[in-house]
């Protein structure tokens, strides 16, 4: 049986091939005799045999001991399943040295792998050439390009031979990488240990803005916060280990919760991996029911309500992870009851990975993990400290004097949270939203969070979120709420948030949509909604609008085009009595309109049309007259609305392709 005085000569791999490695701390009270080598090393342990016990995760300011690239298991035991066969442990390892051998000697792999398996396996043969895995939000050509520059050349890593690199080398995986015969694994197999200083992933969220945010993840505190993670699970589950637990997940590997969830607590945390990403439910409950118990359910709030309103009878599980947005206890309970296991919400940022876990059905208190401690500071903080977020940039998180910070653990320095947080003690807490969802309606305050939050619960209410148009100086702002919830008309939605919101933030407008424009996350982000909220408005507006549209015709500057607005326009109706102001969505429509009837410009776009900005800067009443300017950008069409000298709105007109 290996023992940890069998590692103490084994190399210490993922350095840069240009720093010579520092002699490592003993991990049996005894100098290591091996200088650290660079490139794939032996592979370790006989089958049958437990593989090294992971040393003592240490916080990220004491970065001297190695951290093993795969947690203590049997090497014969499932690490994986696909398609139904199991891949074991040392198979695993084998194929990671493997793929190692034909990755460029130095550079950044950029890792867009669907296959959950395939990208744990390009993540594990990046770390053994020692290199950083970028995870970007998705695999847009567009999105690559953005990527954080740095004088090492990035290659790509793909199960999808046609996917557009973007102009960078492209490392093809397939299943077949995963084929190593038992005659050609090693009869004493190792596990390679890694730096815990090495950089290990950058995580990529694209924020509002959609440039891409980069957060580096060295794998010393990588692993001390799978460790705590995995341990808190055990816990909850009453389990001295989550050995066999099989993981099920819905959610994407790039993304931070997947991959701390999935890829990582597989190999980091004892859990076995599954290699699909069920997304519809019919393809959630058959994933359930081909692998064995015990087994769990990694998903979100977003995919849990569409599998649980399916009606398909569900294996049973026996755990069920849920993270990226709060969820209500009905929910929770519904989905306890239907997969018969309980169900563990996860809360985290990018910045600190994550922080705490609840038990929803047990009560709103969060618990955080081990090692970490939560404080309330009051002062000045700068938004470069706050962490980046799906739904808001860093530079547009304002919390005021008033901010929350995690620290020690694996997070080590005091790291701000970008959520309002009610503190029970320095280890637990409730959460009371975004610190940069407050809104403010006929002074009244409340958070985008807790209105969605109610709007979600309603029965028969499938998706929804609200939204709160620009203000318009001199006009009052009322929120919308968007929902998919094709059993309830409007009425009846508005009549429920009216017995629990106060009137202000009752929707003036409830809309009903085929589809939120969510991320394969289940994220909403607030640009996302906001095109999509300007771009349906707008169509909307076009489509209604017909009984008294706008009037646009050419001015004799041939650049410029007369729009009146008249007097008797039906938009008016019941919008401000008193001081009708015209809406937003319908002066939108009156300039898609005029961009319809010229299709020189109008081609521009393609088919997908979408407000990708629109800034309303003065009121337009009955009456008026307009000028419509628009200034091609591109692949873009910049448009100004003006009354005489008073610009009224300005915006850009672009497609959801290219």
């Amino acid at each position: 049986m290996a023992c940890l005085a069998d590692l103490a000569d084994a190399p210490v791999i993922g350095r840069h091939p240009m720093k010579p490695a520092p002699d490592l701390l003993p991990l049996l009270e005894r100098p290591a005799t091996s200088s650290a080598t660079v490139g794939p090393a032996p592979l370790l342990t006989p089958p049958g045999t437990p593989l090294l016990a992971l040393p003592p995760m240490l916080p990220p300011t004491s970065l001297s001991s190695p951290v093993p690239l795969l947690s203590p298991r049997d090497p014969a035991a499932p690490f994986a399943w696909r398609d139904g066969r199991a891949l074991s442990a040392a198979q695993f390892l084998a194929a990671a040295e493997r793929l190692a051998e034909r990755l460029p000697a130095d550079g950044r792999a950029v890792n867009l792998c669907c296959d959950r398996l395939l990208m744990a396996l390009g993540l594990a043969a990046a770390l053994r050439r020692g290199h950083l895995s970028l995870m970007p939000p998705n695999t847009l050509a567009a999105t690559l390009r953005q990527l954080p520059a740095d004088a090492r050349p990035a290659y790509v890593l793909s199960d999808d031979s046609a996917v557009d690199t973007a102009g960078m080398a492209l490392v093809s995986l397939t299943p077949a990488d995963l084929d190593v015969p038992a005659a050609a694994l090693p009869q004493v197999p190792q596990v390679p240990l890694l730096d815990a200083a090495q950089p290990a992933v950058c995580l990529l969220t694209s924020g509002s803005t959609g440039a891409p945010q980069p957060h580096v993840k060295c794998w010393g505190p990588l692993a001390a916060n799978i460790g705590a993670e995995a341990a808190r699970l055990a816990e909850l589950l009453g389990r001295a280990d989550l050995a066999g637990l099989t993981l099920v997940a819905t959610v994407p590997g790039q993304h931070s919760y997947g991959l701390e969830s999935s890829v990582l607590l597989a190999l980091l945390g004892g859990a076995v991996l599954d290699a699909g990403r069920p997304f519809y439910p019919a393809d959630i409950a058959a994933a359930l029911a081909r692998l064995p118990r015990p087994r769990a359910l990694v998903t979100t709030p977003f995919h849990l309500k569409a599998l649980l309103g399916a009606g398909l009878a569900l294996p049973a599980a026996d755990l069920v992870l849920s993270a990226t947005a709060p969820l209500t206890p009905q929910l929770a309970a519904r989905a306890e009851a239907a997969l018969g296991a309980p169900l563990i919400e996860i809360y985290g940022c990018t910045e600190a990975g994550q922080v705490a876990t609840r038990r929803t059905t047990a009560g709103e208190t969060w618990h955080a993990l081990r090692g970490l401690r939560l404080s309330r500071r009051t002062g000045a903080t700068t938004a470069a400290t706050i962490p980046a977020d799906a739904t808001a940039p860093a530079s547009d998180v304002a919390i005021g004097d008033e901010h929350f910070i995690v620290e020690g653990g694996h997070v080590g320095a005091p790291t701000p949270l970008a959520d309002r947080l009610e503190l029970v003690d320095a280890e637990h807490f409730r959460l009371l939203g975004r610190g940069n969802d407050v809104v403010n309606v006929a002074g009244k305050r409340s958070s985008l969070a807790h209105l969605n939050f109610v709007l979600n619960r309603i029965d028969g209410v499938d998706d929804g979120a609200f939204w709160l148009p620009d203000e318009v100086p001199g006009a009052a702002t009322r929120p919308l709420a968007f929902v998919v919830a094709p059993r309830r008309s409007a009425r009846e939605i508005v009549a429920a948030l009216r017995r629990e919101l106060e009137s202000a933030f009752v929707p003036r407008r409830v809309l009903h949509v085929a589809a939120l424009p969510r991320e394969a996350t289940g994220k909403l982000t607030s640009a996302a909604l906001r095109h999509f909220a300007l771009t349906a408005l707008a169509t909307l507006a076009q489509r209604d609008g017909t009984p008294a549209r706008c009037d646009g015709t050419r001015t004799p500057d041939e650049g410029t085009i007369a729009l009146h607005v008249a007097a008797d326009h039906p938009a008016f109706d019941g919008h401000f009595p008193g001081q009708p102001v015209l809406p937003g969505a319908t002066l939108l429509a009156f300039v898609l309109d005029a961009l319809q009837a010229r299709p020189s410009l109008r081609n521009r776009l393609g088919a997908a049309l979408v407000v990708e900005q629109v800034k309303f800067l003065a009121t337009v009443g009955p009456g008026t007259a307009l000028a419509l300017r628009f200034t091609p950008r591109g692949r873009a069409i910049g448009f100004e609305v003006s009354a005489g000298t008073t610009v009224v709105a300005r915006g850009v007109l672009g497609s959801l392709v290219g």
